[in-house]
């Protein structure tokens, strides 16, 4: 079987969660004889690992002069050279409006380089919209130019492209929920965002989420038929650990860490006022938030005005070997998530020997029973826990031993299969 994959993000650029969860999948799906994946992103950078998967950069296809289906135009699109930069709309808005059109035309005119190539960032951008829909447009074409049995798109960003691609190749199209935009904005949706949500939706054969949490979501809050919506857990990719620790404090105190970005869905002032409480006890303890995002500055201010910036360190984004390097320093690591998904990173601190405490309100408190879970608002609970885990040894070594090999049992091999049985029964729904 052939598979056509689009995702927006894929290691080492821009390997958040998304990126994570999309390498980790296609590395399960490698196991398997009877899977071949092509993996598409925005642009391809040249240093990805391309030995469990073939990697297309929507930026290294040839557009220029060529048919490409869009939805939201009459007729096939004449993909053509400028010499300027154009885009096709000005904001989102002017584009729904031109898109839902019935006179909005059949040609479409947006820049390509020398070689007949569209621009692509690859980035999280002021540009994002035209990114979408530029892929989505690119995604035809490479759909046209390849044979596959199924496509599968990763995440709202990659849903227009799977559309597209839908739409030039009449071929089945599976969706991969990480994450809608009620999980983004707590419930302040975006609206282009939730169209584009609702549209990959309502055009998919099955939707993939990762969570019954997000799986309630899908179906609850864009109207999905049940039926229609199935979980998929997500896994963690293993590490070798020599047993003892190669990263050193330089400091005989105690590390709790916060990981991942600061924004409002994963609850960074709940772990800050939880840390306040643990300081009025104890002095022995530093408080790491690792990460940045657009409440970074906000968190830096209340930590001031509550006076714990001598025990409150911001490292700024980590990737890479730095991540494990930090969980090696680690006491405690944390997750307050107001809604998560899922929530790959307390697997990895599971996996780095590291006691977590995570929020219920998130997907991977479904499938981990050796985890301490406490509301995200429940800052008590909260401190509470993090104080019983440093100072009382042996509760922290259960957690640690217990934690370790449940999170051995979760494997993307495992997350492939169930993926691979999905393809099979799509398609047979198809044949049938």
């Amino acid at each position: 079987m052939r598979v056509l994959m689009f995702g927006w993000e894929f290691p080492p650029h821009i390997s958040g969660g998304l990126g994570t969860a999309s390498y980790g999948l296609t590395k399960g799906m490698a196991t398997f004889g009877d899977l071949d994946v092509i993996f598409v992103v925005p642009k391809a950078w040249g240093d990805e690992d391309q030995s469990i998967v073939r990697l297309v950069g929507a930026n290294k296809v040839p557009v220029a002069f060529k048919q490409v289906h869009y939805q939201g135009f009459r007729r096939p699109i004449e993909k053509i050279e400028v010499e300027s930069k154009i885009v096709p709309y000005t904001d989102p808005e002017d584009f729904w409006k031109m898109s839902r059109s019935e006179v909005s035309g059949y040609k479409l005119m947006v820049h390509t380089n020398d070689k007949g190539m569209v621009e692509f960032s690859g980035r999280y951008d002021q540009n994002l919209m035209d990114e979408i829909h530029k892929y989505a447009i690119v995604a035809s074409v490479i759909a046209t130019e390849n044979d596959f049995d199924i496509i599968h798109a990763h995440d709202w960003l990659a849903y227009p492209a799977g559309i597209a691609a839908m739409e030039a190749s009449g071929k089945p199209l599976v969706i991969h929920v990480h994450a809608t935009d009620f999980d983004r904005s707590g419930g302040n949706v975006n609206p282009d965002v939730y169209h584009i949500e609702k549209r990959g939706m309502d055009a998919a054969s099955k939707i993939i989420t990762v969570s019954n949490l997000t799986r309630d979501i899908v179906i609850n809050k864009y109207n999905i038929n049940p039926d229609k919506v199935e979980t998929v857990y997500n896994a963690v990719e293993p590490v070798s650990l020599t047993g003892e620790s190669i990263t050193t404090k330089g400091f005989d105190e105690k590390v709790v860490t916060f990981l991942g970005r600061i924004t409002m869905q994963k609850g960074p002032e709940y772990f800050i006022e939880a840390a306040n409480k643990v300081l009025k006890v104890m002095d022995n303890v530093r408080f790491v938030m690792a990460g940045s995002g657009d409440m970074m500055e906000r968190m830096m201010r209340r930590a001031a005005s509550l006076r714990i910036t001598d025990r409150f360190h911001f490292t700024g984004f980590l990737k890479g070997q730095d991540v494990f390097t930090m969980l090696e320093m680690s006491d405690v690591y944390i997750m307050p998530s107001v809604s998560e998904p899922f929530g790959i990173s307390p697997l990895e601190a599971m996996q780095s020997n590291v006691p977590v405490i995570i929020s219920k309100q998130s997907g991977v408190a479904e499938i981990l029973t050796h985890a301490v879970k406490t509301d995200f608002w429940d800052i008590d609970a909260m401190a509470d826990a993090i104080y019983g885990i440093l100072n009382y040894p042996e509760l922290a070594r259960m957690i640690i031993k217990n934690g370790k090999e449940e999170v051995i049992r979760l494997k993307w091999d495992n997350s492939a299969r169930h993926v691979r049985d999905i393809y099979y029964r799509v398609l047979g729904n198809k044949q049938g």
